[in-house]
């Protein structure tokens, strides 16, 4: 996915923001890391902050609702068909709804919005291309019927599923063409003018964003549930867990949301404070090079499974902020497999070794970010893998550096995560079972690419996944594609994310759901 994580500055970069003392009654004041933002536009947004703030200021046809994660509804849709071929999708608007400017939300809307993914062809448009969608023949696939309906065609029959949640996505959110057509600027459909500003329908209105400070919402008392019980809410770049960890216990700040398991076992017995845990779809894995030809040997692949202390690190340093998780995709959700059949036995591994012609084991190197808990997760896997030989030699960088060591295909061994841009398993099958172009050239890099995995074979099951229409078929075709991928492969996934959000105690409400763009501040009361 995507998306950045932990991309930890130094502490002063706070001090930009001025401190408060006593928030407002009716402000929201949170603390997080939010350095990861480089854009505002929908159509671009391709990290984790930007996409927190991306669901509460634009809407979408359909979602999810705080009670059910699972379960897809209508947001801006008040309802939806789907043809008999499968292939055309139609959306009627829910009436009298409108955007921050005040001009209504129509049909023509949701159009301009989906087909300037495609026209700007940024990061996140490979979402909608795999629908079948060009810059040909986009505007005959996404088409205004009237100022109410809105119809969606796709180039082959897909699980109606995948679409909806596609639907769903940030990179879906619903803008205001005449907002954005206001500020166009050499054809560019307003995508310079949408980084730093927002045109949206949402339950708050971004009043601004200042790069590596702070980003500022405002209610919209015209949104469709009508006004947020907050009436402003400030996100604060904190990027130190220590520093949030003291505004929070000053009353300065009132959610604090990247503390470290030890911070927050060190406001225990704080009455002012809560701990809220919230289940992400986030996947921690260890990605194996298919360039290095130790790693390409399977019962390599098996022995460096048995070498991890899976379990030891999830009782220690990340207590209660990840799980231990070894498949690709997340526990709690449609299709998931939930069985975890590894752990630490380095004599199983040392034996593997020498079946595989070393038995003294290789040198490799593992790259990871510079932050917790990358460099303790690292360091403990050098430990272990060290216990058959294994010798690993630590690369740490700011986690933007890795990606794009990750994305040139240049590492032998990565840490790293992956959260799924909408909750399908497909979002994850199309990147860890998916490689249809192995070449440097290719169009498509998915995680199998990034770790030079040519499966054809596999790419094929993915594929067939994707069209099977029934749910319990297509839930066997999943399980079977992720028991694969556990027993062999490039990847060792490891842990699924928990996350703990400290709060001081009078705020209700919050909520923080699988994915960055289902963390709501509508329901927030102080």
């Amino acid at each position: 996915m995507r998306r950045m994580f932990l991309g930890l500055c130094l502490a002063a970069a706070m001090l930009s923001v001025p401190a408060l003392a006593d928030t407002p009654a009716n402000t929201l004041v949170v603390a997080k890391a939010i350095d990861d933002i480089v854009t505002m536009d929908p159509a671009e947004i391709y990290e984790l902050s930007n996409s927190e703030i991306a669901v509460n200021v634009y809407d979408r046809l359909m979602g999810l609702e705080i009670g059910d994660m699972k379960t897809l509804v209508p947001k801006v849709a008040e309802s939806y068909s789907v043809s008999d071929d499968g292939k055309t999708f139609t959306f009627k608007l829910k009436s009298n709804l409108k955007f921050h400017s005040g001009n209504p939300v129509a049909a023509e809307d949701v159009a301009f919005s989906l087909q300037r993914v495609i026209l700007l062809n940024l990061t996140p448009a490979y979402l909608f291309q795999g629908l079948g969608w060009t810059t040909d023949n986009v505007k005959d696939m996404v088409k205004a019927v009237d100022p109410s309906t809105v119809s969606i065609t796709v180039s082959e029959k897909y699980a109606p599923t995948y679409v909806l949640n596609l639907m769903s996505t940030v990179t879906s959110s619903i803008v205001d063409k005449k907002e954005a057509m206001a500020h166009e600027k050499d054809g560019d459909l307003g995508h310079a003018w949408l980084k730093t500003n927002s045109a949206g329908s949402g339950a708050y209105k971004m009043r601004s964003w200042k790069a590596n400070e702070s980003v500022i919402l405002e209610a919209n008392p015209g949104f469709r549930l009508g006004a947020p019980k907050m009436e402003r809410v400030i996100i604060r770049h904190v990027p130190e867990g220590a520093t949030q960890r003291l505004l929070v216990e000053k009353g300065d700040i009132d959610i604090a949301r990247n503390l470290t398991p030890d911070q927050i076992k060190g406001i225990e017995g704080n009455t002012d404070l809560v701990v809220g845990t919230f289940p992400k779809a986030t996947i921690y894995y260890l990605g194996l090079s298919q360039k290095v030809e130790a790693l390409r040997n399977p019962k390599v692949q098996e022995a460096l499974r048995w070498l991890i202390d899976y379990q030891g690190m999830a009782d220690s340093f990340l207590k209660g902020q990840q799980l231990v998780h070894q498949s690709f995709w997340p526990a709690g959700f449609y299709a998931s497999l939930e069985d975890n059949p590894y752990k630490l036995d380095p004599a199983k591994a040392k034996a593997l070794l020498a079946e595989a012609g070393y038995p003294n084991g290789f040198e490799i190197g593992l790259d990871a970010g510079n932050t917790q808990p990358f460099t303790a997760i690292a360091q403990s896997i050098q430990s272990t893998f060290a216990q058959a030989g294994v010798k690993v030699t630590i690369n740490s960088a700011e986690i933007k550096q890795v990606l794009t060591k990750y994305r040139a295909r240049q590492h032998d061994m990565i840490y790293m995560y992956w959260g799924p841009d909408y909750l399908d398993p497909n979002a994850n099958a199309d990147s860890f079972a998916n490689n249809p172009d192995n070449s440097d050239a290719s169009a498509s890099k998915p995680l199998a690419w990034r770790n030079s995995w040519d499966i054809p074979d596999i790419s094929k099951e993915t594929r067939a996944a994707l069209q099977e229409s029934d749910i319990e078929k297509r839930k066997a075709m999943y399980l079977d594609l992720q028991t694969k991928l556990q027993k062999s492969g490039p990847f060792i996934n490891m842990f699924q994310e928990s996350e703990q959000t400290v709060m001081r105690k009078n705020v209700k409400g919050f909520f923080s759901g699988p994915n960055a763009d289902l963390v709501f501040y509508y329901d927030v009361t102080k």
